[in-house]
């Protein structure tokens, strides 16, 4: 009888320890911060917890910001933020000023490590349909809404002018507002051009009226002046493409990107080292459906880790899992590709020379 008791004891222990240890997978709370609310980062945060989060186990929230630079701060000091989405300027302009002295760019920046990188974001020049300015490099000595202190936008947009014209924007000619007061602002012509970060398609135009939005277009870079030649130091030509609005865009417009990366911090305790493996496991098993059912950015997102520039760091622990399972996959789809290139030429075969059409149709091929 004693025997049995413990026997069931013992049972109940093991049942409850399965329980809780099932629980501890499915228990993790932690936030993502992203980006405005009509924007792209916001959707592919969304993204990352439908398709990515939740079949790992974890209880991913997607919380609005401002943009990368409040998104740095965010990642180091509020808890719960685990993941964060971050603009490669932005996150370079802090590296640089700690590589310059400034303790406190240091202080947020040399924990941070990336998970991966993501997408080409696109940066919009845009002006009302009647204003005379074409091309990108006229816009010097306008008034021009930068974004939103904190955001990822302001940092483009202010390193951009200083690369293009040797000089910041005068301080009378900076607007801080956000992206749909950007645009308000300049159809009732209280400034001149809205700088705007955003992969396309950009919710912001696309939902946006379209009586609206046949008062704005964009401004398109110039291929042939020097202001153009001087941005490429940092940034790279992009095209603002008619498929991303087909209802508004008559044409294709160059424009300059900027790369999107995925951010974390530099955890060593067990559990989140843990879940953060799965959540890596789970991006890179899941990475079909993100293609399949998450923001058209996704398409060009490739699963790689490339080389760092100095200052930058991968999650190692993360990096191990992903490149593992990257190997794994390139192997599968090598194996599939060589057995698929194998049955066609054996379907394309018939005594060491190639088919017939009527041997096709005959089914007489090997």
């Amino acid at each position: 009888m004693l025997k049995t008791i413990l026997a069931g004891v013992a049972a109940l222990i093991a049942l409850l320890c399965s329980a809780l240890a099932v629980a501890a997978e499915v228990d993790a709370h932690y936030r993502i911060v992203t980006g405005p609310e009509r924007g792209t980062y916001i959707q592919i945060g969304q993204d990352l917890a439908k398709w990515v989060a939740q079949p790992a186990g974890i209880d991913l929230e997607v919380i609005p910001s401002k943009g990368s630079a409040e998104n740095v701060q965010r990642m180091r000091f509020e808890p719960g933020v685990k993941l964060a989405l971050v603009q490669s300027d932005v996150y370079q302009a802090y590296v640089d000023m700690a590589n310059a002295g400034n303790e406190e760019a240091g202080t947020l920046i040399r924990p941070l490590r990336l998970i991966m990188p993501l997408y080409d974001e696109e940066i919009y020049f845009v002006v009302r349909n009647d204003s005379p300015m074409k091309m990108i490099n006229e816009i010097k000595d306008k008034v021009i809404s930068v974004g939103l202190i904190g955001s990822g936008t302001a940092q483009s947009a202010t390193t951009l002018y200083r690369l293009m014209f040797g000089q910041p924007i005068p301080e009378q000619n900076v607007q801080h507002l956000s992206n749909e007061d950007a645009l308000a602002a300049l159809i009732v012509k209280k400034i001149d051009v809205a700088i705007i970060v955003a992969g396309q398609p950009a919710k912001l135009f696309t939902d946006m009226n379209p009586e609206l939005l046949q008062q704005i277009r964009f401004l398109r870079v110039d291929p042939n002046a020097p202001e153009t030649a001087r941005a490429k130091q940092t940034y790279y030509p992009a095209t603002i493409h008619v498929s991303s609005y087909p209802n508004w865009l008559k044409e294709d417009v160059p424009t300059w990107t900027v790369k999107a990366f995925l951010v974390t911090y530099d955890y060593n305790l067990r559990d989140t080292v843990g879940n953060l493996k799965r959540f890596a496991d789970s991006l890179c098993e899941n990475f079909d459906n993100l293609q399949e059912h998450g923001h058209p950015k996704w398409k060009q997102v490739k699963l790689e880790l490339p080389g760092l520039g100095k200052g930058w760091q991968y999650y190692q622990p993360v990096e191990r899992r992903l490149k593992a399972c990257f190997a794994h996959r390139a192997a599968l789809q090598a194996t599939a590709g060589s057995n698929a290139a194998q049955g066609a030429a054996a379907t394309q075969k018939v005594d060491g020379r190639p088919c017939s059409d009527q041997e096709r149709l005959l089914l007489l091929c090997k």
